[in-house]
């Protein structure tokens, strides 16, 4: 039998169309035979478009919603009375003019943190130290006056207290167990923006020798922290405290990306000792410890760890034990010292009355010293 070209073309046309519906067919039926896999007849039938409110999200909005509520606005106001020109004193310009003297109010901006249901606040000294008025503004908006419990200028840390119960207190953490590179939040009040929350890394743990104040055991972050932001909380991403804001480096005054924060477990013993004593007891031995000079060291043949005493005040725990400017503390009970500030924290955790092993070396002979610590005096410049 002999086939027309057009009758070929339709016969090739009719076996493509039956061929597309039994695909089609078998695509559908596929599914229910059990011959694919869930996931595979999802992607084919009902294709997988994310949902933008939960797909690849990453929030820290639980840890926010732990501990903003414990972050307060704080407001220290100093009242200062100026005194008019000598002319205005007067008494034919008084009667005149009247008393042209007057009440100067100066506002210092920062944060706090709601350490106890009963009202424990704490925050940097540096905002309402010589303060007149405190004035706290919680996340709820209440606002309410605030007063002093004690001040510690030595860490930079205040605790004050407000009349409320009931208050959202803040979860605390353990800042012994950050590690570089964990995720923090800083969360203030900066440039009276009301709570404001940045992000950010630990750069560095243990930082010192700042200028701050007098014990520094800094966290360093680049997480923002910007004027207003002082006396804030510094969260791990479980909305526990673990630091308290406290400065930044920037010439500018503004965040360059370096802000430091006290740690929690240092903030929580101050806390404790300004609320039971009025003040911080710390071990004192009455030394000026300063870096050993290079010469020194030649000279004396020595490369061991150590920091030089460079003065030793009269009738101190040091005077008395027969320490003498020229000496160099290599450990102190047992602990070998190498910073001038390692020297000065080791003695300040001691409690005052108890006795501390002193390696010393003096010329060239190493010996050990008995001395009592005694308590820290409130005085700039005590070691």
């Amino acid at each position: 039998m002999t086939y027309r070209p057009g009758q070929i073309l339709l016969f090739l046309l009719q076996s493509v169309t039956a061929g597309l519906a039994l695909a089609f067919l078998l695509l559908y039926l596929l599914p229910a035979l059990g011959l694919l896999s869930p996931g595979e007849d999802s992607e084919l039938r009902y294709p997988v478009h994310p949902d933008p409110a939960t797909e690849g999200r990453v929030s820290y909005n639980r840890a926010v919603l732990v501990s903003a509520p414990a972050v307060v606005n704080i407001y220290a106001t100093k009242v200062t009375r100026t005194r008019p020109h000598p002319l205005f004193q007067d008494p034919l310009f008084r009667r005149f003019f009247g008393d042209q003297e007057a009440d100067q109010r100066a506002t210092n901006l920062g944060s706090g943190v709601i350490m106890s249901s009963d009202g424990i606040l704490i925050t940097n000294s540096h905002i309402v130290k010589e303060a007149d008025e405190i004035g706290v503004t919680l996340a709820d908006g209440r606002q309410i006056l605030a007063e002093v419990i004690g001040i510690d200028g030595a860490t930079d840390l205040a605790v004050l207290r407000i009349d409320l119960n009931e208050l959202p207190a803040i979860p605390i953490g353990d800042s012994d167990r950050l590690q570089v590179g964990d995720i923090v939040l800083a969360i203030g009040n900066p440039y009276d923006l009301s709570q404001t929350v940045t992000q950010g890394i630990v750069s560095a743990v243990g930082r010192n020798r700042l200028g701050i104040s007098t014990f520094e055991n800094f966290i360093q972050t680049d997480a923002d922290i910007n004027p207003g932001n002082s006396g804030g909380a510094l969260i791990n991403t479980a909305g526990e405290l673990i630091g308290i804001n406290t400065a930044i480096y920037s010439p500018s005054g503004g965040s360059q990306g370096i802000g430091f924060a006290i740690p929690i477990n240092v903030v929580t013993h101050v806390m404790q000792s300004l609320i039971e004593y009025g003040h911080v007891i710390r071990g004192w031995l009455g030394i000026e410890a300063q870096v050993v000079p290079p010469d020194m060291r030649n000279s004396q043949g020595t490369q061991q760890p150590g920091v030089l005493v460079a003065g030793v005040m009269q009738n101190s725990p040091a005077a008395r034990a027969n320490i003498i400017p020229g000496d160099i503390i290599i450990e102190i009970n047992g602990v070998s010292v190498d910073s001038p500030y390692g020297a000065i924290q080791m003695i300040a955790e001691r409690t005052p009355g108890t006795s501390v092993d002193i390696l010393l070396l003096r010329g060239w002979q190493e010996f050990r010293v008995q001395a009592i610590v005694s308590e820290r005096p409130e005085m700039e410049g005590a070691r």
